[in-house]
């Protein structure tokens, strides 16, 4: 039996609903294997701004050192995206909390199952046995090198910039991990064009060195991103800098696709008192769907107005289908009635 504290930090949108489950989850754990969690609750994010003015306040920032565990969420809020002359932001409480923890390692793991395979918008044959771990360097780079404005504002800048500490230290982390599976790690920079990466490569190529069972490649990332498409089974551990690893994952998220929501939970939902679920999901596998076997049966006419033609009748029934599973179907009348129209 073990005894933790965990602190749970939801910060906004979605990550209070996944941190909510997740408590679930490690209730579950505790009870099952007889560990013994206690919890508290900490401010981060949009909500820490609204609450104290800042996105991650002193109190937050002392319960984390004092916690075994932090179960975060996520930060972020639409009234931001859009502001760039905000000077106070969500993401700079996330920032300062990898910066002030020492977080420097961000696993990403991109599993694909094989009941996902027909969720994707990528071919099956392409994606089945995909299984990928990403170290992401989590505290260096573009996020916190120098930055500013210059010419009465005119011109921003943002400094790159890594330490050869910084650099070893992640790579050893994703080494280890390699020694653990394939033995196949890719090491993803810009070496051709940046300095920085330049000294990320000769600290990965050194650490190499001392893992001789390692077989290690050297990618640039706008090449990675295209064969994380073309062919994600070629990868198996990725190490990478800050800002590839931000933008790689997200794309490789997408590899698996989604299962969007099931339909058989839609009236039950709606019968709680839901009054909105999201589809969008199953809309774009409808689109998938539609050009997929567009173009397998039609491979020399690459004129996308025709499946498009195709796919405006067919998420019309996709719609009309949903309408009926929600009970919303033939009650417009009824609706306008009710509102006096």
């Amino acid at each position: 039996m073990v005894k933790k504290h965990i602190l749970i930090v939801p910060g906004d949108g979605i990550g209070q609903e996944v941190t909510a489950v997740g408590k679930k989850v490690l209730e579950k754990i505790a009870a099952k294997f007889g560990h013994e969690f206690t919890y508290d609750e900490a401010l981060i994010g949009h909500e820490a701004i609204e609450a104290t003015g800042d996105p991650l306040p002193a109190e937050t920032l002392v319960k984390m050192k004092a916690s075994d565990a932090v179960l975060f969420g996520a930060v972020g809020h639409p009234k931001y995206d859009n502001d760039p002359s905000a000077k106070v932001r969500p993401e700079q409480g996330l920032l300062r909390m990898r910066k002030e923890l020492g977080l420097y390692a961000n696993l990403r793991p991109i599993k694909l199952f094989d009941e996902l395979l027909s969720a994707s918008s990528i071919k099956p044959e392409i994606l089945k046995g995909a299984d990928i771990l990403f170290f992401r360097e989590l505290t260096g780079d573009i996020y916190f090198g120098e930055k500013g404005r210059k010419n009465d504002g005119d011109t921003a800048y943002d400094i790159a910039e890594y330490s050869r500490y910084e650099v070893e230290r992640i790579g050893r982390k994703a080494f280890d991990a390699a020694m653990t599976r394939k033995k196949h790690l890719v090491s993803v920079d810009k070496a051709n064009v940046l300095e920085s990466s330049r000294l990320w490569r000769e600290e990965i190529q050194k650490l190499a060195l001392e893992y001789p069972d390692v077989t290690v490649e050297y990618q640039f990332v706008d090449a990675t991103a295209m064969l994380l498409i073309k062919d994600p089974k070629r990868f198996d551990v990725v190490v990478t800098a800050n800002l590839f690893g931000d933008i790689l994952t997200d794309e490789a998220s997408q590899i698996a696709g989604s299962m969007g929501v099931d339909v058989n939970e839609y009236l039950p939902a709606a019968k709680l008192g839901v009054t909105k679920i999201n589809i969008d999901t199953d809309g774009r596998l409808v689109w998938t769907r539609v050009h997929r076997e567009f173009f397998r049966d039609n491979p020399k006419d690459f004129d996308f107005r025709p499946p498009g033609k195709i796919f405006i009748e067919e998420y019309a029934k996709f719609i009309a289908s949903r309408n009926v599973l929600l009970g919303s179907a033939h009650q417009l009348t009824d609706l306008r009635a009710s509102l006096g129209k």
